[in-house]
């Protein structure tokens, strides 16, 4: 019932005139280009990106951010998947849909197929393509930089980019080629009401052309491509507005229990198995078990750990109420520590260190598993030597806390039985509401519709204030700026969103550069704070070497400082 579209086997076997000498063997083809969309869980030499940002830790110590980005190892082997092999993975997924779009014009027309379906879907194939390839371009472009753009289909024998060593500017490369690929093919692919039909599940429809125009746009706006880009932030506004005018009608934050239920449900549930119209782009994927959450399932109950929250993350909680727990954020988004580890707190908001996860923004339990909390077959205890912190076990949480956010609890039922989907969420709802407060906030200061969009993830989420009743956030836009990053931290966490927002504000060195805190849990219940890891985060770190094979083959131009 969720389509096939990712169980396709590859065509490598076949010759590239067999393959495009048949209509059901290119759509085949064309379809195998959908397993280039990659899954953010545990990819990382099985750790997460997000552990390479101030909201996690990977416990394990052979996971791939560990002894990469968080001591400013660029070149170390456990990163591999994501520091050099990225490269070669969206590049050939690129050649695929360069394959597609160069041959399938002289495809013959299978003889179930009248003209007019098959004039619509080859139009379809070659939209789906563009975007594909504009999508690709995009990862590349977060990780490398701009970089060769090839729109040919390259000998695979040959050495593949000796001729394209020019690199292009950000405007040539982003500007004039990923987002025009993007405004064009949009009306090539398939309608809303095509893409949900179950058959049709994680196929690249209308929609997810504007959500992704939408991101990329935030992005060029800000400041660290603005200058070159040229793109305003009421340009980024207006593409944010537009998707909700154009497509508000089809989606919607998920909304129908309490905050807790309703931010996991978010996440885990599909438009066919639970009714969910909030994720927009997304890999397609089959059910899950229990193999593929044990690495980040708590000791206690039989896991390794895993992507473990930080306390920093914990920190940039809201109170229940709406209230700030702190008196103050900084440009990444998180309060302002002033060289301690607890932050100046907002003694009118009522919380203290003695009771830090009592009152919070629902968010915080749905996403993070902390002392007593129950889950699978006990409760949480991170006391030292209990059952989630057991001496001996170097895979126990260095900051007290586990994840629960992406982890169906189902799958721990009947013995660790159960299964369930998990699909890679790569654009969902909230992210377009995110998008059009933040560029609205920065070309227009603080209004009623900012507020307004917050409110309708916040409320969402069980948080009981409004923004327009914060002070301390509607007379400044900066402060409302510090809060709209706040709040895409703890709305999109783990999603892959940290890693890259704090690239294009130009804040990357302080926020990954500081110290990761945790949380020790004494007998008698004490809770105090701690340092579990410092990082390192240099400058030149903003953009990844190009690996080095590609380096000495084609006498590229390097990334500065590498």
């Amino acid at each position: 019932m969720f389509g096939d579209f990712l169980d396709k086997q590859p065509s490598n076997e076949l010759t590239e005139e067999q393959v495009f000498d048949d209509w059901e063997t290119t759509k085949q083809f064309h379809f195998d280009t959908y397993n280039f969309l990659r899954h953010g869980v545990g990819r990382i030499n099985s750790s997460w990106l997000d552990a390479a940002t101030d909201l996690a830790e990977t416990s394990y110590s052979y996971g791939g951010v560990r002894s990469t980005f968080n001591i400013g190892n660029y070149y170390g082997v456990a990163g591999a998947n994501e520091l050099t092999a990225t490269w070669e993975h969206y590049y050939r997924g690129i050649r695929k849909c360069n394959m597609i779009l160069t041959n399938i014009d002289s495809v013959p027309q299978a003889s179930d197929l009248s003209d007019e379906k098959y004039e619509a879907d080859k139009l379809n194939y070659k939209s789906e393509a563009r975007f594909l390839r504009a999508y690709f371009y995009w990862e590349l472009f977060l990780r490398y930089g701009p970089i060769p753009i090839v729109t040919e289909v390259l000998d695979p024998d040959g050495d593949l980019l000796s001729g394209y060593t020019i690199r292009p500017t950000i405007k040539e490369y982003v500007v004039d080629f990923i987002l025009q690929e993007l405004d064009e093919c949009e009306a090539g692919l398939m309608t809303y009401d095509d893409g949900v039909k179950a058959a049709n599940a994680g196929r690249i429809s209308m929609p997810m052309a504007r959500a992704l125009y939408s991101r990329i746009m935030l992005f060029m706006a800000s400041d660290r491509y603005s200058e070159e880009s040229e793109i305003t932030w009421s340009e980024a506004a207006h593409a944010a507005k537009s998707f909700i005018d154009d497509y508000g009608s089809n989606y919607e934050l998920f909304n129908s229990s309490t905050g807790i239920e309703n931010y996991t449900n978010a996440i885990l549930r599909t438009q066919y198995e639970g009714k969910n119209n909030e994720v927009i782009f997304y890999r397609n994927d089959v059910t899950i078990g229990w193999s593929e959450i044990v690495d980040d399932t708590p000791v206690g109950e039989g896991g390794n750990g895993g992507l473990c929250p930080s306390q920093n993350l914990i920190d940039m909680y809201d109170m229940e109420d709406g209230s700030s727990p702190f008196s103050s954020y900084d440009e990444t988004g998180a309060p302002v520590y002033n060289g301690a580890t607890t932050p100046d707190i907002n003694e009118a908001s009522g919380y203290t260190d003695a009771t830090l996860w009592n009152n919070r923004d629902p968010r915080m339990a749905a996403s993070v598993l902390y002392q007593g909390v129950e889950w699978g077959s006990g409760t949480i205890n991170v006391i030292k030597g209990k059952r989630d912190n057991p001496v001996g076990n170097a895979n126990a949480t260095p900051t007290g806390y586990y994840l629960r956010k992406y982890i169906p609890e189902n799958i721990l039922s009947s013995v660790h039985s159960g299964s369930s989907y998990r699909n890679w969420i790569i654009i969902r709802y909230a992210e377009i509401l995110l998008n059009y407060a933040e560029a609205l906030n920065e070309a227009e200061g603080p209004s009623f519709d900012v507020y307004n969009v917050l409110d309708q993830i916040r409320h969402r989420a069980g948080i009981t204030g409004n923004v327009a009743d914060r002070s301390d956030l509607t007379s400044s836009k900066a402060r409302m700026r510090n809060f709209i990053r706040k709040e895409r931290a703890v709305e999109l966490a783990f999603e892959e969103h940290r890693y890259w927002d704090l690239r294009r504000w130009n804040v990357a060195t302080s926020a990954l550069s500081r110290d990761i805190y945790g949380v020790d849990v004494a007998p008698d219940g004490v809770v105090s704070r701690k340092v579990a890891q410092n990082r390192v985060f240099e400058e030149k770190m903003y953009l990844y070497p190009i690996p080095e094979a590609e380096v000495w083959k084609t006498d590229i131009e390097n990334n500065p400082g590498w």
